[in-house]
């Protein structure tokens, strides 16, 4: 019973401490300014769709090929 006691002891402790160094680390964060973010979301948004464009512009060329190859 006292082995049990010092293990639910124990991690509330160590849960704590975990929780305040988060917080110490959370305060080292370099946050963006909202124009950064804003930038950022742009130039992120951007590639996503180029990305997504060659993606189908490969499909369709491939599916394009493989038709031929069947017929």
């Amino acid at each position: 019973m006292v082995a049990q006691d010092s293990v639910v002891k124990t991690n509330s402790s160590g849960s704590k401490k975990f929780l305040r160094e988060v917080k110490a680390e959370l305060k080292k964060v370099s946050w963006p300014t909202k124009q950064e973010l804003i930038s950022n979301t742009g130039v992120v948004t951007i590639a996503v769709m180029v990305v997504c464009a060659l993606i189908w512009a490969m499909d369709a060329v491939l599916a394009q090929v493989l038709r031929f190859i069947i017929k």
